[in-house]
């Protein structure tokens, strides 16, 4: 299909002038009775409360047609379809097909299909003997410990997982990750282990990313200081990797290689042998749960109406706040604390995918692309950097992630919930609705302060309000339903960037930092 520049489109054009008319303050916006059910959209157990946006009908009419004007679903069907569309490194982009191999007639192709079930047949047996305390090290005692070592995506989405699930999922096998070359890092890991019980998998696509080498010749060679013999580190070591043969040049044993493809991209590989150490967190079972959640996410994409698709919805009110609310940075704060690695990794996926100022036809765009993606736990940033978000000079829309239903093993693990969750209420509340200055007046006032009182105080303490959250309600934090959320995040960013018209599959700024450490090397 040929390009158009976002600003050429009659949508584009038409949400600019939408853009410049007054829209109700959020507090008005929220007092239609029907606005909360019409902007609430659910789908593979995640809910999707979109009413806090600064959006009325007409804008929200206009991003469907702007996102059918850049025919958003065609772009999605070229993916699926495994066309090049990564095509400054001319690959095909299928992490669909990882989680999508055991549906028929997939539009990938049979072939590819048969080769991921391969891999991950293999994988999930090696990663079920661990995980259930089967697997033995040189000494024949069990392997009590697995250090997962890579960096980027072969650490962020792994890490953030496993960290989520496998207290759901007990293991024999603790799981653990190191992705920063700083020697202290791995010293302060490896001093509680045991050389004879411990694991290494290293995770490098190439086998010659700089950090991870790094890290996995000290852990092999503290492995072999700790009395496992050279002909012995193939039951302490495990790859995933494409390249083998330099995985066994590290005394990896091949059994213990496991591939992934060019058409895998780091911050979407969680779905392939790079979620080795997941597997082993969660077991066999829990993992193919996991595909199976992000798979019914990838069916819904394809299958709902556009004003039902939640990624997509999510997409274009992102699109609204950043090129036509002007906000520069989205935030993304999690009410779950099993959750707490989630931000870094939808980060990455993001950030990596969408920093881009080149579109697909090789011009400088002239409207903004991705944002700045940050945040954390809410309940710990209610206490530090909310404070910007009520009273700073700055617009920063924001995600909201909650969970419905609590099943920690304590006896006032209901408290705490509802707790967790009232808090995540009132924020997008007072968010949306802010507090006036005559609404402030009167409440000091009513505290008995005098009128001087009030006129000195009345400033410091209103609030603007109309700051644009999403609350995205998860009905139990599972190996399902974990799946889903990562992939309504992919989709999103994939809708934002065909909208955009730039490659979201590339990061040739990440390649030119490692060209640079080569080049002071040298």
């Amino acid at each position: 299909m040929s390009f158009v520049a976002p600003p050429q489109r009659a949508a584009w054009q038409r949400l600019q002038a939408l853009s410049e008319q007054p829209l109700p303050h959020l507090r008005e916006l929220l007092r239609e009775p029907s606005r909360g059910p019409a902007m609430t959209l659910s789908a593979c157990g995640i809910t999707l409360d979109t009413s806090r946006q600064r959006v009325n009908e007409r804008i929200d009419h206009a991003l469907l047609q702007l996102a059918e004007e850049a025919q958003v679903q065609a772009q999605l069907k070229a993916m699926l379809g495994g066309d090049a569309i990564n095509a400054t490194e001319g690959r095909a982009v299928l992490h669909m097909a990882l989680r999508g191999a055991q549906q028929a007639d997939p539009p990938w192709g049979q072939a590819i299909s048969d080769a991921v079930n391969g891999v991950l047949d293999r994988m999930l047996n090696f990663a079920q003997a661990l995980h259930d305390g089967q697997a033995r090290g040189h000494t024949g005692e069990a392997i009590t410990d697995v250090v997962n070592i890579g960096i980027g995506g072969s650490d962020l989405g792994p890490r953030m997982a496993a960290q989520a699930l496998q207290a759901l999922h007990g293991s024999h096998t603790r799981v653990h990750f190191i992705s920063n070359p700083d020697a202290w890092g791995l010293y302060a890991l490896l001093r509680g282990l045991d050389p004879a019980r411990t694991l290494f998998i290293v995770a490098s696509k190439t086998f010659t990313t700089q950090e991870t080498m790094t890290l996995a010749l000290s852990a092999r060679q503290w492995l072999l200081d700790g009395g496992v013999a050279e002909t012995d580190l193939r039951l302490h070591l495990a790859a995933v990797s494409a390249a083998p043969d330099k995985a066994a040049a590290l005394g990896i044993d091949v059994a213990n290689v496991f591939g992934f493809w060019d058409w895998v991209g780091g911050r979407y590989s969680v779905w392939s042998a790079v979620g080795l150490a997941l597997a082993v967190a969660v077991g066999a079972e829990a993992f193919r749960d996991f595909l199976a959640g992000a798979h019914a996410m990838d069916q819904h994409v394809q299958q709902a109406p556009a004003a039902q698709n939640l990624p997509l919805r999510m997409a274009l009110l992102g699109i609204w706040n950043r090129n036509f609310l002007g906000a520069t940075s989205h935030l993304i704060v999690s009410y779950a604390s099993r959750l707490q690695h989630f931000t870094p990794f939808i980060q990455q996926m993001d950030m990596e995918s969408q920093g881009k100022r080149t579109h697909v036809d090789g011009t400088r765009p002239e409207v903004g692309t991705g944002p700045i993606v940050w945040g954390g736990l809410g309940i710990d940033g209610q206490h530090a950097y909310f404070q910007l978000l009520h009273q700073g000079t700055h617009l920063v829309p924001a995600d909201f992630i909650g969970v419905r239903v609590e099943d920690t093993p304590l006896p006032m693990a209901a408290e705490h919930h509802d707790v967790v969750n009232v808090n995540l209420r009132a924020q997008v509340q007072a968010l949306a609705l802010g507090r006036d200055e005559a609404a402030t007046a009167d409440m000091l006032r009513a505290d008995g302060l005098s009128e001087a009182q009030v006129q000195a105080l009345t400033p410091h303490r209103s609030f603007a309000g109309n700051v644009p959250t999403n609350v995205v309600w998860l009905d139990r934090l599972d190996a399902p339903s974990l799946g889903a959320l990562i992939a309504l995040y992919e989709h999103k960013v994939f809708y934002q960037s065909a909208i955009w018209g730039i490659h979201a599959y590339d990061q040739w700024g990440v390649e030119l930092g490692k060209t640079m450490v080569k080049s002071l090397q040298g």
